[in-house]
């Protein structure tokens, strides 16, 4: 067990307090005396359940920023006021460069030549005029060193400039303790009782219900998926076109259960039996990480950096270009027809996700720390 090392001090400015990196702060808290500034409180935050957020600050010091917001984005000059007192610090880390106060902030570093870390959960490369790309590179380039989600994250940052003192972390939501060792047929169907669910395999997913997490893609999908198999899309209300679809498709088997806090939704990842996520597009996708950690087979897209980062095809589950509805159908089928391949790839999970897990995230973190400090 790594001990508190009072003698290094860092400062986060971070978005809002959501549940993950406030679990992982109280984590890295832990390990070294940790401010976090966060840019809004959870009543500016407008697309997320004021329950979903988390405030429990045991092991660091979190500060709201006195912000104003004006159409989802947060201002504030008040950062300014902990940056001039960089000399306090040992290390000073953005954790991203998409808002108003970040940029201000990368500005601000910038120009005073102090030097920083920038984190990323993650990006795309994208087609893009010569402006958007130096923009960008402006606010990207230039950190000390930066802290990166994955593989694919890392090269992101290098092709807008970062060098390479890249730090790839183990990013996850997931204490040790959530990491289920083994969950037995028993327990599935406890689950699924307590649950009122019928079928003996089901599919979930779980999210928000927005275009760009392609719930109407698995809808599409549901139409050559086999009946016998319970569909459960949890997140919210449907759409007049989610409801449209299962008419149309007579697809009496898809179940929609609206917004679940974190241990409700606990039991629909033990009783499912396949995570699907059809995205068009997450520059990460925490939702893999926590169905490998109750051992599911995941079905999602190339465009997943989590799944392309953790999924290898028939090891772990299967990757499939976006919008590939016969593709998703046919490896959905594949896996409830085969509960011997569901069951090897919920022991091949399990293990993977043994390391992504939020006192190894911290650990990483403070061991890269300490080797920027010497």
């Amino acid at each position: 067990m790594y001990k508190r090392e009072k003698n290094i001090k860092v400062l986060i400015i971070w978005r809002g307090p959501s549940p993950y990196r406030v679990d992982f702060f109280n984590e890295l808290g832990k390990l070294c005396d940790l401010t976090v500034l966060f840019e809004r409180r959870p009543d500016q935050i407008t697309d997320k359940e004021k329950s979903w957020f988390h405030e429990d600050f045991t092991h660091f010091k979190g500060i709201y920023l006195k912000s104003i917001t004006f159409r989802n984005t947060a201002f504030s000059l008040e950062q300014f006021k902990y940056l001039r007192k960089n000399a306090e610090y040992d290390y000073i880390v953005i954790g991203m460069y998409s808002t108003f106060i970040q940029m201000s902030s990368l500005l601000y570093l910038k120009l005073f030549k102090i030097p920083y870390l920038l984190n990323s959960d993650g990006g795309f490369i994208k087609k893009e005029n010569k402006i958007t790309y130096y923009i960008k590179r402006f606010f990207i380039s230039g950190a000390k060193a930066y802290l990166s989600s994955s593989k694919g994250t890392s090269k992101y940052l290098q092709y807008y400039g970062a060098n390479n003192k890249i730090m790839v972390y183990p990013f996850t939501t997931s204490f040790q303790k959530d990491v289920y060792k083994n969950l037995t047929a028993e327990d599935k169907l406890k689950y699924k009782k307590i649950l009122g669910i019928k079928y003996n395999v089901i599919i979930l997913f779980s999210g928000q219900f927005i275009y760009r997490k392609g719930v109407d893609i698995l809808l599409k999908a549901a139409k050559n998926i086999s009946k016998q198999c319970g569909i459960y899309i949890v997140g919210g209300e449907p759409t007049r076109e989610y409801l449209s679809l299962c008419k149309e498709n007579n697809l009496n088997n898809v179940h929609f259960i609206g917004f679940t806090p974190p241990q409700d939704l606990a039991q629909y990842y033990i009783a499912s039996d396949i995570y699907v996520l059809p995205t068009r597009e997450d520059i990460w996708g925490l939702v893999i990480n926590e169905a490998m950690a109750y051992g599911l087979p995941i079905i999602t897209t190339d465009n997943c950096l989590a799944g392309l980062e953790l999924i290898k095809n028939e090891e772990n589950g299967y990757i499939i270009p976006v919008n590939n509805t016969e593709l998703l159908a046919q490896y959905a089928n594949l896996l409830i027809d085969n509960k011997s391949l569901r069951d090897k790839i919920a022991a091949n999970n399990r293990k993977k996700i043994q390391l992504y897990t939020l006192e190894n995230m911290a650990k990483t973190h403070i061991d890269f720390l300490h080797n920027l400090k010497d």
